[in-house]
């Protein structure tokens, strides 16, 4: 194995993997959900931030969607 490699004739070429990359928000959510997602986390050892990502996920491939009805402006 050489002590130092020349890089500086590498091609560079696109991530392959940039379209599934996840894409970063913020997004405001109760302490009670945050502790609730965090809670499930740690007892399967995990970030709370991918737990949510595949409940949401979850959602979107049995196209669940939300029963609200949002109260009227008066």
């Amino acid at each position: 194995m050489k002590a130092e490699y020349d890089h500086s004739k590498l091609k560079s070429h696109k991530n392959p993997y940039t379209s599934k990359l996840k894409r970063p928000v913020t997004i405001r959510l109760s302490d009670d959900v945050v502790e609730y997602f965090k809670a499930m986390a740690e007892d399967a050892g995990g970030p709370y931030q991918s737990l949510i990502n595949l409940y949401l996920r979850d959602c979107l491939a049995h196209n669940r969607k939300v029963q609200i009805k949002w109260p009227q402006a008066t």
